[in-house]
């Protein structure tokens, strides 16, 4: 079989410049909101309960908080909507480089500046959506702001080229072609998902079960996807706390690290199909800069949780982050690899947005936590070092975190 010449990366991406803040930052309190089909909450009141449930995990209160971190999108828990729903006055330092997607894992390193030079001592980020509710309004979730891109509406949407999920159907058409990968490998890690969310009372799909058997027999809706290799649309949020490693030491839990942080861009933004190496992700550039700052490798790594908007992107996360070379993610997938128990590389053992919530990855944050912790539904046996993969199509990011401080 032909195969496609692999672009060469400083073709189309580069990493961030980062200065190494391995160590410098720990988390000390992580909280989800209930996760939902629609539930008619606002996102502000979806982030204002996980806030709550992050303050109570901490051992804080509210004005304890003085740094915020959020991304600059409508409806997102800023200054001032914290103060309102708390009654709070205090100061508060605010970075708009929060929030969930790639900034969840990049997050931590922005907070550490503001740690190292004394603006903040308690920073918080945070991030929800009320996409589910919305959508009877259509108004907000993920296609919204492609479909009011003026590029795409000239030159992809006129040639059917549009959603989301016929961009990644394209891209896993392409990997079938490419590499050999079936769909039977795909289904594998909607399997795994759905197998953590199974077991997780938190999960939105906690109570439907889903089989390899069950998958395959289900009907196509865009080649080679099935619904179940696509995200969920609901209502959910999460939070987390950071401080120094010290600082944490007080808290009630015990402390997660911050070992590395990558951030990857590719030059074609959200134009995938521009993009030349077309089934890779820009993880290809922050992997290698976390790994470098947290001094570890693949193999190191006891725990992968990341952005898994269709089981393709998984796959090709997995690939981009070095656990299998490019092309081989399918055979590495395959059976029970993702399984929290038996596997060799337990991934999103809370249920991940396939099976758990589709709030953009801040609570896979949480479920690394705690994982590290040792008090998760889906507990990885002797858990020291877990990531979470970031993704937006333009970027890709790289926390690593690791058990202590």
């Amino acid at each position: 079989m032909a195969r496609q010449r692999i672009a060469d990366p400083s073709e189309w991406g580069a990493a961030t410049e980062f200065d190494d803040i391995g160590g410098e930052v720990a988390i000390c309190g992580v909280g989800d909101s209930d996760m939902s089909k629609a539930s008619g909450r606002t996102t502000r009141e979806i982030v204002g309960q996980a806030v709550e449930r992050a303050l109570a995990d901490a051992g804080l209160e509210p004005t304890d908080i003085d740094g915020l971190m959020y991304v600059g999108m409508p409806e997102q828990f800023d200054g001032a909507a914290f103060h309102e729903y708390f009654g709070t006055h205090h100061d508060l330092w605010e970075s708009r480089r929060g929030g969930g997607m790639t900034m969840a894992a990049s997050a931590p390193y922005y907070a550490a500046e503001a740690l190292r030079d004394g603006r903040a001592t308690y920073v918080l980020n945070t991030f929800g959506v009320a996409w589910a509710t919305q959508r009877g309004e259509m108004t907000g979730g993920p296609g919204q702001a492609h479909a009011q891109d003026l590029f795409k509406q000239n030159l992809e949407i006129p040639f059917g080229w549009f959603p989301q999920p016929v961009y990644f159907a394209t891209i896993a058409r392409r990997h079938l072609h490419e590499f050999g990968t079936t769909e039977e490998q795909l289904g594998a890690i909607a399997v795994a998902c759905r197998r953590h969310a199974n077991a997780n009372p938190a999960a939105v799909m906690h109570t439907k079960p889903l089989s390899l058997e069950q998958y395959l027999a289900s009907p196509k809706f865009v080649e080679p996807f099935r619904k179940e290799d696509c995200c969920l649309i609901s209502d959910g949020g999460g939070a987390y706390i950071m401080t120094t490693p010290d600082r944490a030491l007080d808290r009630p839990k015990a402390p997660v690290t911050v070992a590395g942080v990558g951030l990857g861009n590719s030059f074609s933004g959200t134009h995938w199909a521009q993009q030349p190496a077309f089934m890779s992700t820009p993880a290809v550039f922050s992997a290698p800069v976390a790994y470098g700052m947290a001094g570890v490798g693949p193999a190191d790594i006891d725990l992968f949780t990341c952005y898994d908007p269709f089981t393709i992107v998984t796959l090709m996360q997995i690939e981009d982050h070095g656990f299998c070379a490019k092309g081989d993610g399918g055979t590495f997938v395959a059976g029970d690899t993702l399984h929290f128990d038996v596997g060799t590389l337990p991934h999103n053992t809370h249920g991940g947005m396939l099976s758990h919530a589709y709030d953009l990855g801040i609570s896979h944050v949480s479920e690394v936590v705690r994982q590290l912790r040792g008090e998760a539904v889906n507990q990885v046996a002797d858990c020291e070092v877990g990531v979470y993969a970031g993704y937006t199509g333009p970027q890709g990011s790289t926390l690593i975190l690791r058990r202590g401080t």
